[in-house]
């Protein structure tokens, strides 16, 4: 009997929408205001260093999707690269993880938004709320799905156009206050790559599509054009915003403000209606829940699908073409954690895990392409001209792409604090008990079927 499959529903704008979606996330509407605080009126700075770094990670990305078009390909290339089931395990635990907890971080970040408009409303309703919704509109199917995340990713962006329109506009009438410290260059690049580090986290996101590939209609052509320009596009965006932030409110108040763009637009425009900017917050935290919940299950699924899982995990609901069971999952460990962890805890573990996971990428991606290279130098690759066909499909990077990636990496750990690097060193010893036990199992089963 025939198995329901996931539904190859997206095309090229669709998957687009999708990434720039989860990069712009509410990411942005925070971390101008940190970023300031560190790299004062040079943040544009730090953020088109967070754009280089974040570029060469989805570089690597856009081969891994292409070569592997599979959902959960970080699994798989791992695995692949290192000869080892159990590392690539790990990987996807690290990987599902990021994107469980993170949910679990914007179902707070929800809750504190939407509890500023009602406030009647405890928490805990709120949280709950938002998770079975997201876990509802991911379970209808990825068309409803995609139509969801555009309509929030207009709205987002339309709220980042305002707050770029009305500082611009008042820079054009009134020039750079004196009190904005906009005339001002920091000179200090340590604390420019320190606003890098904070910066890199407003990134985050466009790695989510590639567990989405099985439900592309033409993922080989339309995954590296939609993922980099996707991040090209919001880097932009960032970019011209953090531009015009420095330039109308001084950083330093910036930095201490907890609604930085809220304050943009105050000074701006003092008419304005900024309580209407909760909302538009709102909307963009959901935009990211939703993705988040369509990531972590569609990990789920590909990874039992690898037998790395068991196989239920890995069902397809008939009617609806969505892993039914996977997203049950996710929803029940997002609430376990959203109602159990505080947002500084979940948000600062997310970006840890998710190095870690870029690192392990631009290194599996790196010892593919080395070992491709010595084979091909010895003569034993490529055995038939339909292989070379099939490996020459896929988009492909230079070798130094996962190189500088996997240094970036590192850098920017070393700028993360302390406190978060811990908790998520904890999950990562969690992960790897877990991969051991599983390989432990695994060769006991072996050694009794033989």
């Amino acid at each position: 009997m025939h198995k329901p499959q996931l539904r190859r529903a997206l095309g090229f704008w669709a998957l687009a929408f999708y990434c720039f979606g989860d990069i712009l996330g509410a990411g942005i509407y925070a971390l101008v205001g940190e970023v300031a605080a560190v790299a004062g009126g040079a943040a544009p700075f730090s953020f088109a260093l967070a754009l280089l770094v974040a570029g060469l990670t989805a570089l690597s990305y856009a081969e891994l999707g292409t070569r592997h078009p599979q959902s959960g390909p970080e699994v798989r290339l791992t695995t692949r690269a290192f000869g080892s089931e159990s590392f690539g395990l790990l990987v996807g635990w690290l990987v599902l993880c990021s994107a469980i907890v993170s949910s679990a971080a914007v179902s707070r970040a929800f809750a504190g938004y939407v509890g500023e408009l009602l406030p009647s409303v405890p928490n805990v309703v709120l949280i709950g709320g938002f998770l079975l919704v997201v876990a509802l509109l991911n379970f209808v199917g990825i068309e409803v799905s995609s139509r969801t995340n555009i309509a929030f990713t207009l709205i987002e962006t339309a709220g980042l156009l305002v707050v770029l329109g009305a500082g611009a506009s008042f820079l054009l009438f009134n020039g750079v206050p004196l009190a904005a410290g906009g005339d001002r260059v920091a000179t200090d690049w340590s604390a420019v790559a320190q606003g890098g580090a904070l910066a890199f986290f407003a990134f985050i996101g466009f790695e989510d599509v590639v567990n989405v590939v099985e439900e592309v209609k033409r993922p080989r052509r339309d995954l590296p054009r939609a993922l980099l320009g996707a991040l090209l596009a919001a880097g932009v965006l960032y970019l011209a915003v953090t531009w015009v932030a420095v330039r109308v409110v001084d950083p330093e108040r910036l930095g201490a403000s907890e609604a930085p763009l809220v304050d943009v637009l105050r000074y701006a425009v003092p008419s304005a209606p900024v309580a209407l900017f909760g909302l538009v917050a709102a909307f963009a935290v959901a935009n990211t829940g939703l993705l988040n919940s369509i990531t972590a299950s569609r990990l789920l699924y590909g990874t039992a699908r690898q037998e790395l899982l068991p196989s239920w995990v890995g069902r397809v609901h008939g009617d609806r073409h969505t892993p039914h069971l996977a997203i049950l999952l996710v929803l029940g460990l997002s609430a376990l954690l959203a109602y159990s962890g505080s947002l500084a805890f979940l948000a600062g573990t997310t970006s840890v895990l998710l190095l870690a996971v870029f690192g392990s990428v631009h290194a599996a991606l790196l010892r593919t392409k080395l070992r491709a290279r010595a084979g091909k130098r010895a003569g034993v690759l490529a055995r038939s001209a339909g292989e070379r066909d099939e490996r020459s499909r896929h988009f492909e990077v230079p070798s130094m792409v996962p190189v500088f990636g996997l240094v970036s990496c590192f850098a920017l750990l070393t700028w993360v604090p302390p406190e978060s690097a811990v908790r998520a060193l904890v999950l990562i010893a969690v992960g790897a008990v877990l991969s051991g036990v599983w390989r432990w199992r695994h060769r006991s089963a072996s050694g009794l079927e033989s």
